[in-house]
């Protein structure tokens, strides 16, 4: 072995960056109760997916021309799906399995891949693209074209208020209630709600839909659908907040009826963190990443609206509720990544998801832009710059109220995964396995070493409650 002096010696600090990085970007699986699922397989997938390709590539009727590009289409993606399995990190969650995330992040590669193909396209180009996907496309309408908005706001019968109730009210309560469980804070949610109610009122003069009876935005909108939503949510965050994660090996349950309920919890989270957003402590740099959170969030909203208008199709298609769903999935681990950033100063660059998913947000409003240049030669732009001041003053007043309430009702004790100014390396949580692949170069410090070498031998007797490893 050479001598240490040769050797590339690896900091403390150094190591908690890796470390702290790799959490949010590499999560690893920490208990393995199946081994085969989580055993690489790269031959036998190699050799399947060549064997497959050269199947269908021999023995399918390629005579139809429609058919060989939707064929080709979709197996571009299976393959695409397939690299990311074996070549994307996990992200920051495991469950049920990394390979569905790292599906998740491939997928949301090939969107960005798709929207930088789209914004070189000229007009006539997309919407031939759009009707080869749909030809139904061509006949489509905008809504505000077919229906009206903010009529007769003084008439308030019962029979009205009651039919606002609709799948879109429900798709309100519903969204607010995923948004709870993705933020986890009271004052956050709020706040990004109140702000969107506001989007709405200074970006009505370009989108129609978003005039609103005063009644509707305010009581059925931010009062009953976000509000019930947020409330469902944050009350679901504080259950599995308080749980205690102990999670036993399939292989030692014995009943059937205990391996099913195993299986099942699987997709259920392996831990939970508990979020704080903002403190008396924090510095002018998080309130700062807190606007643009806040900012970046009401851009990926306005995408959404903008988009159906402009490229004209409905609520209801395809196109639109895919994406609406598609951007909920990928903004689980964003938020997660962004909020480590943000708040874990071992943290020194964002994740790969986090990255993506601000590189989609910005391309879409791009998008909007080159195609509706019609629709934005309207804009005003002291409505524009009045958004974002208000958006800053909500912003500022919303954390204002969230130090007050942390200082009037006393600090939550911090976990290790929480605290700012504690070391890794000195907490439980700590796992000297997840640098194995660095310690064949690498020569850490002695007493790195020597506390790494204290933790390994009472691992046997660790369990894992509320996602940290303690000692019995």
């Amino acid at each position: 072995m050479a001598p240490a002096s040769e050797c590339q010696t690896l900091s403390k600090d150094d190591v908690n960056y890796r470390v702290h990085f790799r959490m949010i970007n590499e999560q690893q699986v920490e208990d393995i109760t199946i081994d085969f699922f989580y055993k690489p397989h790269t031959i036998t997938l190699l050799t399947f997916t060549t064997a497959s390709l050269m199947y269908f590539a021999f023995t399918r009727n390629d005579s139809v021309q429609e058919d060989n590009l939707w064929v080709g289409m979709i197996l571009v993606i299976f393959f695409f799906l397939i690299i990311s399995v074996l070549a994307f990190p996990n992200g920051p969650f495991t469950r049920p399995h990394p390979a569905i995330w790292r599906m998740v992040f491939g997928l949301s590669v090939l969107y960005f891949l798709v929207l930088v193909f789209v914004l070189f396209l000229n007009w006539e180009q997309v919407k031939g693209v759009m009707y080869w996907l749909d030809p139904n496309l061509r006949y489509a309408t905008r809504e505000a074209d077919i229906m009206e908005y903010a009529e007769n706001c003084h008439d308030i019968t019962w029979e009205r208020i009651v039919s606002h109730f609709d799948i879109f009210a429900f798709g309100h309560f519903w969204g607010w209630s995923m948004k709870a469980l993705l933020i986890r804070s009271y004052g956050l949610c709020w706040t990004i709600s109140i702000t969107w109610e506001m989007t709405e009122l200074f970006f009505m003069h370009l989108l129609p839909n978003f005039a609103e009876c005063w009644w509707d935005q305010v009581i059925l909108d931010i009062l009953l659908c976000n509000g019930c939503g947020i409330w469902l949510g944050m009350t679901v965050c504080r259950f599995l907040e308080i749980r205690t994660y102990h999670w036993a090996s399939i292989k030692d349950i014995h009943s059937t009826t205990g391996k099913i309920k195993r299986a099942v919890l699987q997709f259920t989270p392996a831990s939970w963190t508990y979020v704080r957003w903002f403190d008396p402590k924090s510095s002018f740099q998080r309130v700062a990443g807190i606007y643009l959170f806040m900012i970046i969030w009401q851009l990926t909203e306005l995408n959404t609206f903008f988009l159906k208008h402009i490229l004209v199709f409905q609520a209801c298609h395809a196109l639109s509720w895919c994406r609406i769903l598609f951007i909920g999935i990928i903004t689980a681990p964003t938020v997660r990544q962004y909020y480590a950033y943000l708040t874990d100063t071992q943290c020194k660059r964002v994740g790969t998801q986090c990255w993506v998913f601000g590189a989609i947000a910005f391309l879409e409003a791009l998008i909007c832009i080159k195609f509706g240049q019609d629709l934005f030669s309207k804009t005003q732009v002291l409505y524009v710059i009045l958004w974002l001041v208000c958006v800053a003053l909500i912003t500022f007043l919303c954390l204002y109220v969230m130090v007050w309430y942390a200082e009037y009702t006393g600090q939550r004790p911090q976990t290790y995964s929480e605290s700012e100014d504690s070391s890794f390396l000195d907490s439980p949580c700590y796992q000297y396995d997840n640098l194995k692949d660095e310690r064949d170069s690498v020569i850490v410090s002695h007493s790195t070493e020597h506390s790494t070498s204290r933790r390994r031998k009472g691992s046997s007797k660790a369990k894992a409650t509320n996602g940290v490893s303690v000692k019995k």
